[in-house]
């Protein structure tokens, strides 16, 4: 397959016959541009052009190869070199990779095609960094303070100033708001707008962490420092060294661990459970949690200091409710990305649905809100949702049996009528709606689901 990016190769010899054999046979892959130089001057003039691969001759009119390879390096140090030469001294080969040429190869009846082998081996790397680098922009643009945190309401903008002020230095971060708001698009969109972007995010959900286990997650243990510890484990601190650790739901640490963690904030060292080694980590940190944190230290279910230590910079996220319009926004991006995903035809908001959520409180905030239009938009048997497809709860105190929807009444309901729509094959519903079998097969085994 033709790439869209030609492989830039420069060759550099100035034996006329041996440089004319070198581009006729890289020239044969229709994915490289090749070009020759015959003097070193001629091809430094033109490393503007940013090549991925050189082939430099060692013994040039106009310089050693030692010169020109220690010229290319520092300007371009992303460019493979090849030495080409006629000379076989291991000396002079050492020295040669030593100061970062890719390889050395001697001008015999071989070289052709070992130099085809290993170019190739250069051009698939070279493939795989362009694809990666293409999949952090998308990544990065995916998380943009506007992408990551739709809405055009005042307090969401502010929200945007806030994490673009954020990823421009390492202060910690501290989220609050409700459950559903958006805290960990939060987290990642200041990760992935800082100069950490190419490194970890590491996310930990403190209040989903069996208590006994919070210690060993966070800071990893040795091989036999408890029963079932088979092995070593890096933590979460170790694993997220160089990059973002997001600690969602801080208020639900144990008292016990939060004199531990803070002493290992303050040092930056964590040492393992049952280990006695110091290890050096270097982590931004965000936390988040919906509850008033201040008011669980004035309790004295947080530590004063560890809390000061956490503050760094808040970002409070408004509740849905108060954001108005924003919910149709929201609403309509949820409907698009759901039916595009799943390869449903379009579908819109009437006026008797966009009615509905502008009146609708959302206790559940921005994950009730996706968890409601995604179901409608599967009930809806037109190209418009109407108010009945949106099986929103009822937020007035209950007067006899209710029959509105809780959100887990709604995940079940979607999960209840892919199933039907599939004849039951619950690997292919896993697969389309994205969530583990062993979650439906559980689900089926509570009776929650059934089988037609």
């Amino acid at each position: 397959m033709t790439s869209s990016i030609p492989f830039k190769i420069f060759v550099v010899e100035d034996n006329k016959w041996y440089g004319e054999l070198l581009l006729h046979r890289l020239g044969q892959n229709p994915d490289y541009s090749v070009h020759r130089f015959t003097t070193a001057r001629a091809c430094l003039d033109q490393l503007g052009e940013q090549p991925d691969l050189i082939t430099l001759d060692y013994s040039l009119p106009d310089s050693k190869g030692e010169q020109v390879l220690r010229q290319i390096r520092e300007r371009l140090p992303a460019t493979e070199v090849i030495v080409i030469s006629g000379q076989e001294d291991v000396t002079t080969a050492v020295s040669m990779l030593r100061q970062g040429a890719y390889d050395y190869l001697v001008k015999d009846e071989n070289t052709l095609d070992r130099l085809w082998n290993i170019v190739g081996k250069v051009s698939e790397q070279a493939s795989l960094r362009r694809e990666n680098n293409r999949l952090r922009q998308q990544i990065g643009a995916r998380y943009s303070p506007g992408q990551a945190i739709l809405g055009e309401h005042a307090s969401v903008q502010q929200v945007h100033s806030l994490i673009a002020k954020a990823a421009r230095t390492t202060i910690t971060v501290s989220v609050s708001g409700e459950t559903g708001t958006g805290k960990e698009l939060v987290a990642k969109a200041i990760h992935f707008q800082s100069g950490r972007a190419n490194q970890p995010f590491v996310a930990v959900n403190m209040a989903a962490i069996p208590r006994e286990l919070v210690e060993s997650e966070l800071f990893g243990h040795e091989k036999g420092a408890f029963t079932g510890a088979v092995a070593r484990r890096v933590g979460r601190l170790e694993e997220a060294n160089r990059g973002t650790l997001f600690l969602d739901e801080i208020a639900d640490l144990d008292l016990s661990l939060q004199a531990k963690l803070l002493r290992v904030l303050q040092e930056r060292e964590v040492t393992r459970v049952g280990g006695n080694q110091s290890v050096a980590f270097d982590v931004r940190l965000i936390v988040a949690t919906h509850r008033d944190l201040l008011a669980q230290v004035q309790a004295g279910r947080f530590r004063e200091d560890l809390y000061y230590r956490l503050l760094g910079l808040p970002v409070a996220l408004p509740p849905l409710r108060q954001r108005g319009n924003d919910v149709l926004l929201l609403a309509e991006a949820f409907v698009g990305d759901f039916c595009a995903l799943n390869n449903l035809p379009p579908r819109q908001l009437s006026d008797g649905a966009r009615s509905l959520l502008l009146s609708h409180p959302f206790p559940g905030n921005v994950r009730e809100l996706k968890a409601v239009v995604e179901l409608a938009a599967v009930l809806a048997d037109g190209e418009q949702i109407q108010a009945a497809d949106l099986p929103l709860r009822d937020s007035r105190p209950a007067v006899g049996a209710g029959s509105q929807l809780s959100l887990r009444d709604q995940t079940t309901a979607i999960v209840q009528h892919c199933l039907d729509e599939m004849g039951g094959d619950v690997l292919a519903v896993a697969a389309k709606l994205r969530i583990g079998k062993s979650t439906i097969y559980r689900m089926l085994q509570q009776r929650e689901l059934h089988l037609a």
